[in-house]
């Protein structure tokens, strides 16, 4: 209608002020509703081929979109195993830190596991003690048997050497009797060096590895029990939280709650342009938008990021053939857009639903040298008409509540 309004007054009127005061036409006389659709034809064709004219070139070169809106992230409280609820330490609406606990499941399994862990840790760690003591026991076997064994071998070496001098103080049979003796001795030796080595290995690497297996054991089942304990990842706000005693709680089934983060970093917000505005969105180009949260106010934002595809032309392999007319509609280009004066959002909610225009900026174009007249006063008219839209935004602002309130009910 603004359009409409603007382009009537550089066509229909000077064209009715020529027949009114050349031609001598009056109003209810030569004027009259039948006969000004002819007499004033060259006007009307001339304001509906600028209207059109200045409506496109408005909303191309500055585009507008009803779709944006601060997205935030929210984090589903869900325990990492099933269980009953046995305490709970917040309440619905509680701001928390990053490690509070939030609630409690019955842990008396995890708990006996604990306990089992422990146990196994003391017992293996006893057989070690006995072990040690075993050793200082095969030790001594060791040494008594190599004393027997040296005791026979030194005795057969003896009579063995008055045997061979052909002596009567020895007999044959004797010496014999001592090597077997002296053989019998060895192999007790022997079993005693086995005995002490098999004590030695298994408290050097058998129940070592044990003991490791064991303390293994325990850090799982105190992790398993560290989970009956559900704690905040990130600090926020607990919402949806309307958990209590003796409830049964999921990570697939049920959960408990949702927290949402508090903000950290710059808030951005997300629009969606239409297609045809692909080529005129850039990074850099500066927008406007006005929020139902925050009626009357015009916020300044600067476009930091274009998402490079479009959602609409997304597609994953499955057991059906795509059917492009399924894909008929055109969807629209994600931009990412923060605010020119961050205290300007201040008291938008995180989530708002808001509106918005972005302006293409000529100025570049116009310091060239080598521009022609013809496109200086075309980048010139860009740049003018976006006040336009500009314009309309702001008349936008201040009917959102009388729309939203009045008119639409409430």
């Amino acid at each position: 209608m603004f359009e409409l309004l603007l382009c009537s007054m550089f066509t229909i009127l000077p064209d009715f002020l020529v027949r009114r005061y050349v031609q001598g036409k009056r109003i209810g006389k030569e004027l009259t509703l039948f006969s000004v659709w002819y007499e004033l034809r060259y006007g009307i064709t001339a304001c509906a081929i600028l209207t059109l004219s200045l409506v496109t070139l408005i909303f191309y070169f500055h585009p507008s979109t009803t779709n944006v809106s601060s997205f935030f992230r929210t984090i589903t409280i869900l325990p990492e195993k099933d269980g009953r609820v046995v305490e709970v330490y917040v309440d619905n609406d509680d701001d928390v830190d990053a490690g509070d606990p939030l609630f409690r499941l019955d842990n008396r399994v995890e708990r006996e596991a604990v306990a089992m862990a422990e146990q196994r840790i003391a017992e293996i760690r006893a057989q070690m003690d006995v072990a040690r003591a075993d050793i200082a026991v095969a030790e001594g076997n060791v040494e008594q048997a190599r004393g027997a064994y040296n005791q026979v071998r030194d005795e057969l070496k003896v009579k063995s050497d008055l045997l061979s001098r052909g002596t009567n103080a020895v007999s044959r049979r004797e010496v014999e009797r001592l090597e077997v003796s002296l053989t019998t001795r060895q192999g007790g030796l022997n079993a005693a060096e086995a005995s002490l080595n098999v004590i030695k290995t298994k408290l050097d690497s058998l129940l070592p590895a044990q003991l490791a297996n064991a303390q293994a054991a325990l850090r799982s089942a105190e992790a398993d029990l560290s989970k009956t304990v559900v704690r905040a990842g990130v600090k926020g706000n607990i919402q949806q939280f309307a958990l209590q005693v003796g409830d049964f709680v999921s990570p697939i089934l049920r959960p408990a709650g949702i927290l949402i983060p508090e903000r950290d970093g710059e808030t951005i917000f997300l629009a969606g342009f239409n297609q045809i505005s692909t080529q005129v969105v850039k990074t850099g180009v500066i927008t406007e938008v006005t929020c139902a949260s925050l009626p009357f106010e015009i916020i300044p934002m600067v476009v930091i990021d274009v998402q490079p595809v479009i959602a609409a032309g997304q597609f994953r392999p499955s057991d059906q053939l795509l059917d492009i007319t399924e894909r008929a509609k055109p969807g629209t280009f994600l931009v990412k857009m923060v605010p020119l004066y961050p205290e300007s959002i201040a008291d938008v909610p995180l989530g708002s639903k808001c509106a918005g225009n972005a302006y293409t900026n000529t100025h570049d174009q116009l310091e060239n040298p080598d521009i022609g007249t013809g496109e200086w006063l075309f980048l010139h008219m860009v740049q003018t008409v976006g006040v336009v839209h500009a314009l309309l935004l702001r008349v936008q602002a201040l009917l959102l509540p009388i729309q939203t309130l009045v008119l639409t009910g409430h």
